[in-house]
């Protein structure tokens, strides 16, 4: 499944039909009780940075989505249920927030929120779970109309999905179906509160068997899976058993500390003013590899770990290159569904650990696997723990700036997805929203056809020259492994490769780094 954005990913014409909760079903939760697991502490840090940022002025679209056909004539009844049973599935997305002393229902409807609808930061500042029962779960559909322009429906279908999708606003998420006599194109959107990139993979598989089967009369299995809500209650007890005695808060300190008491942007120059609003930012996607080049450079890697030590080993040797630091520091994203229940379930499992790779003490990439293998083995065991408690125990030693806590460089293997070997017929798509930041986010996908990169970025021409850059050079890199490497490709070579040496020619989860409630020191305006 490529990632790409909403105007990327085929949209043809055709007439648009979207479901969304029914208003009488939003209108219940006013009378819910609190539901007494707590939010993650990933979703709660999401929700207050959407208030912060909004307060500050700037609307920052932060969901997630997906794309994929459904051929032939398709019944829109049966599409329904199957949308139904998907959601009953997961209890996530029954599962919203409130203020403490707002009135029940969404963080933003309280009569205290300020004139552009987002929360007053005077309310208290506890967020409350709230939890629809799975039998009130009534989906209201609309039909919206014609669209005879693609261009045109993907700018509308961005637009509504903005709204629709916002961490602010509850429901926050709405399907939707593009209806042609050959087929619909299905377009679901989720704010990031409630889904991580293996939860996007996963759906077009999904609302397949759940539309073939209320096709065929069959009897549709709605058990839910393992609820990420629980998990949620179990990482947060785990997570707030320790303190700012733990060592791994003091890992967390002197690692902010090296970073100059911030968390690591991308290594190289991205043009940017540290006192001008934040930039809009632009999407890149490439090809890196074919499936042939992939599977030999996975295979080189496999030793030290595999495609995502190789990955960031490259990683670091360029971004040497391009900026001249020695000590390649990041936060790598990892999942944390640790126990197979959590395998099928839908929601953000996703931790961070900081890495260090001290580059410049080796001179080619054999040295650099080495170096990331070891700082990997060493500081995967702190992803387990949320990243906004630790910078919550760390108190003034931190003082995040952007809606984007750091940069990161992700890689996911989706070849033994459920479905995934029929992505490519289905138009099937991972969907990012683009649209604020100051940070790089770069995903790159090992996809049954190769590997693909992915990234957001600040929308500057220093940025773009950069950026471009490293995708050339990791593209270069990597085929150089995979073609070069010896007959027995699981046996790395002793001398390894030197990418600096001269010019080349011409780059777990989809995972946004979620602040916490953070006093911005930069400029928020809405353009």
């Amino acid at each position: 499944m490529r990632l790409t954005d909403i105007h990327r990913c085929e949209i043809r014409p055709g007439r648009l039909v979207t479901w969304t909760l029914h208003p009488t079903t939003v209108e219940s939760v006013a009378e819910l009780p609190e539901d007494t697991r707590p939010p993650a502490y990933v979703q709660e840090a999401h929700v207050r940075t959407a208030r912060t940022v909004r307060e500050d002025g700037l609307f920052v679209p932060t969901w997630l989505g997906t794309a994929f056909d459904i051929p032939g004539r398709v019944d829109l009844d049966v599409l329904q249920g199957a949308f139904r049973a998907w959601t009953l599935r997961h209890e996530t997305l029954r599962s919203g927030f409130r203020w403490v002393d707002g009135p029940p229902g969404s963080p933003d409807d309280s009569p205290n929120s300020s004139s552009d609808g987002s929360p007053n930061s005077s309310l208290n500042d506890e967020l409350r779970r709230f939890t629809l029962a799975a039998e009130d779960v009534v989906l209201h559909r609309e039909d919206v109309g014609d669209f005879r322009d693609g261009a045109v429906l993907s700018r509308y279908l961005q637009d509504r999905f903005d709204i629709a999708a916002d961490a602010l606003t509850w429901p926050n998420f709405i399907y939707s179906a593009v209806v042609r006599d050959d087929g619909v194109s299905v377009y679901m959107a989720f704010d990031h509160t409630n889904v991580d990139s293996y939860s996007i993979f996963r759906i077009a598989h999904e609302i397949h068997q759940l539309y073939t089967a209320g096709l065929d009369g069959e009897a549709v299995d709605t058990a839910p899976v393992a609820s990420y809500v629980d998990f949620c209650a179990s990482e947060r007890t785990h997570a707030d058993g320790i303190d700012e005695t733990h060592s791994i808060v003091d890992e967390w300190r002197k690692f902010i500390a090296r970073c100059d008491g911030k968390l690591p942007n991308f290594p190289v120059d991205l043009g940017l003013d540290p006192e001008g609003p934040l930039p809009t930012q632009k999407l890149m996607r490439e090809w890196l590899t074919d499936d042939a080049d992939a599977a030999a450079f996975e295979a080189y890697c496999r030793p030290y770990g595999g495609s995502m030590t190789g990955i960031l080993a490259a990683t670091a040797l360029i971004v040497r290159e391009i900026s001249g630091q020695q000590v390649y520091r990041t936060v790598v994203p990892f999942h944390t569904r640790a126990r197979s229940e959590w395998s099928d379930s839908v929601g953000w499992y996703v931790g961070g650990a900081p890495l260090e790779i001290p580059v410049g003490e080796v001179s080619d990439f054999d040295g650099a696997l080495d170096l990331v293998r070891t700082a990997l083995r060493a500081k995967r065991p702190l992803s387990r723990m949320p990243i906004a408690r630790v910078l919550k125990l760390l108190g003034s030693d931190f003082r995040p700036t952007s809606p984007d806590l750091y940069s990161i460089v992700s890689f996911v293997d989706t070849r033994g997805i459920a479905g995934s070997e029929s992505w490519d017929d289905l138009k099937a798509y991972g969907l990012i929203r683009v649209s604020y930041g100051d940070q790089v986010c770069a995903w790159v996908t090992r996809l049954h056809e190769g590997l693909q990169f992915a990234s957001r970025y600040p929308d500057t021409d220093v940025a773009q020259k950069n950026m471009r850059l490293y995708v050339a050079r990791l593209r270069e890199l990597i085929a150089s492994v995979a073609r070069d490497a010896p007959a027995d490709r699981g046996a790395p070579r002793g001398a390894g490769l030197r990418p600096t040496a001269a010019p080349l020619r011409g780059a777990g989860s989809l995972h946004r780094p979620a602040a916490t409630e953070l006093p911005t020191t930069k400029t928020l305006t809405r353009p």
